[in-house]
């Protein structure tokens, strides 16, 4: 227990280091008074009597016994978040006297280390984290996207998905994002398409046909993928999006069905149509094929497109294309099989694009189906000779 009388000895003294011992003493004891109201005014009047202090150390320590506290004088934690630097961060980072007016107050003045500082708080309202997104900085969007106890609006999502998608590390930080939109991480694939193309060492390394066939099903791949998440969450936005932009094409419905992202099928075929989702689904599930046709009629399929669709959805009932590579080889081996006994060979101009697209995944999964198989056999038949014995026989002359 420190008695009154030594507090003034060390309060008076000349040394800052012991003016400083007395400043944390007084705010030590001023968080943890349960006396009388003159006593606890008395301590409040010594707290604020060390702001005039001229040793940095002295109101350091002050700042530093009040910072975590939320009983902590508020006047005085203002004052102290405009004092130097060393002392201002830390009550501006961690002090939860500072209400979000206050905050605003900062980051209007646009001091960077303070901003800075800012994203750092242990809690971090909506309202300065936006603040802080719309300054135009993008250290500030990296530091704000990184905050996973933020939820932030998805116009406000995709409005830094335009602006800073060019930016490899904010287009990274809007990955991380569970929350990010459907319609803004498929934005982001795209710039990443385009970053990818313009590379002198990819163009470099892949001859430009095959590198826009890659690039190309990359990008149905990761449309289809995104749009089975966001149908998977109830959202619609997303394959509304694609239909205002024309992007939900014969291509990207024959990938959804080839890779089984039937929850973002069904949704383009509902949206499409204007038919209810549960209906879609019925009829998908076990509809004839004139019901098929029926509902791709309505999507505004053409009648070839319309027959294929019907085929695939057919061949789908029956396997697992979701999970089994090997299947998907199967059922699109086996429709292009079928399209060219049905055209004799001669494949309609309507099905150029559906039919090229078969064939660029017949050649993919099979590739995938490939993988392992040798190694596989192997273990299970070390010893069997791979080729035949070709060793001639003897053989008598004629007599």
């Amino acid at each position: 227990m420190v008695a009154y009388q030594r507090y003034v000895e060390l309060s008076s003294s000349g040394d800052s280091e012991e003016r400083g011992q007395a400043a944390h003493l007084a705010a030590i004891a001023y968080l943890g008074h349960r006396g009388p109201a003159d006593e606890h005014a008395a301590l409040y009047a010594a707290l604020m009597n060390f702001l005039d202090d001229p040793s940095v150390k002295v109101r350091a320590a002050l700042a530093y016994g009040l910072l975590h506290s939320d009983h902590a004088p508020r006047p005085l934690m203002l004052a102290l978040a405009q004092d130097a630097p060393v002392i201002s961060r830390a009550v501006v980072q961690f002090s939860p006297m500072l209400l979000d007016a206050d905050l605003m107050g900062i980051i209007r003045s646009g001091d960077p280390d303070m901003l800075a500082v800012i994203t750092a708080r242990p809690a971090l309202s909506q309202r300065v984290a936006l603040a802080l997104t719309r300054l135009g900085n993008p250290d500030l969007c990296i530091r704000v996207l990184g905050r996973a106890d933020i939820e932030l609006p998805d116009d406000d999502l995709m409005m830094m998905a335009e602006t800073w998608g060019e930016d490899p590390k904010v287009r990274g930080a809007l990955f991380n994002r569970k929350d990010l939109p459907g319609q803004a991480r498929l934005y982001l694939v795209e710039c990443v398409r385009n970053a990818l193309s313009g590379l002198r060492i990819v163009k470099g390394a892949i001859q430009p046909r095959r590198l826009d066939r890659m690039m190309r099903d990359a990008c149905d791949s990761a449309a289809t993928s995104i749009g089975e998440r966001e149908a998977g969450r109830g959202q619609r936005g997303f394959v509304a999006t694609l239909a205002d932009n024309d992007k939900i094409t014969a291509r990207l419905m024959l990938h959804a069905l080839v890779h089984g992202r039937v929850l973002f099928f069904a949704d383009a075929l509902a949206h499409l149509s204007q038919t209810p989702r549960r209906k879609v689904f019925t009829m998908l599930d076990g509809g004839s094929r004139a019901a098929l046709h029926a509902l791709f009629a309505r999507c505004g399929f053409t009648p070839a497109v319309r027959n294929l669709l019907a085929r695939m959805v057919s061949h789908a009932r029956r396997a697992d294309l979701a999970d089994d590579v090997a299947a998907r080889y199967f059922v699109v081996s086996l429709l292009i099989e079928e399209l060219i006994a049905e055209h004799d060979g001669s494949i309609p101009p309507t099905l150029d694009e559906a039919f090229a697209y078969l064939n660029e995944q017949n050649i993919a999964l099979a590739r995938l189906a490939a993988r392992g198989v040798m190694p596989a056999f192997a273990d299970e038949a070390p010893d069997l000779a791979m080729l035949p014995d070709h060793t001639p026989k003897l053989a008598l002359p004629a007599a």
